[in-house]
């Protein structure tokens, strides 16, 4: 129990540190260094690319259903996102759906 107590305590304390650091270490009046802005514009982009990678590398097309549980989601997602302009809408929609596709429609 109480090596539970402690290293949830590191985790909290860990957490914590990451979040206040960039508060701390950049100050308001002064502007983001250029590597920081530079991944600040292509990160998030990045990430998103990796994700649909990550997300496709085991659909197999050749074989039914071909991934289109997979293609009708990305396009579920992709029209939530432009509609309502919401991460977490777009991500929650698309999960849901892909459950839903995948055991009941595809089953």
């Amino acid at each position: 129990m109480t090596h539970a107590l402690l290293l949830t305590a590191l985790l909290v304390l860990a957490t914590q540190i990451t979040r206040a650091a960039p508060f701390l270490l950049l100050p308001k009046d002064r502007p983001l260094p250029p590597v920081l802005d530079y991944l600040g514009r292509v990160l998030p982009s990045a990430v998103m690319a990796l994700l649909v990678v990550y997300c496709f590398k085991d659909v197999a097309f050749a074989a039914p259903p071909h991934g289109a549980p997979e293609l009708i989601c990305v396009a579920a997602v992709a029209a939530l996102h432009c509609w309502r302009r919401s991460t977490l809408l777009s991500v929650a929609g698309g999960t849901i759906l892909y459950m839903v596709l995948v055991q009941t429609v595809f089953a």
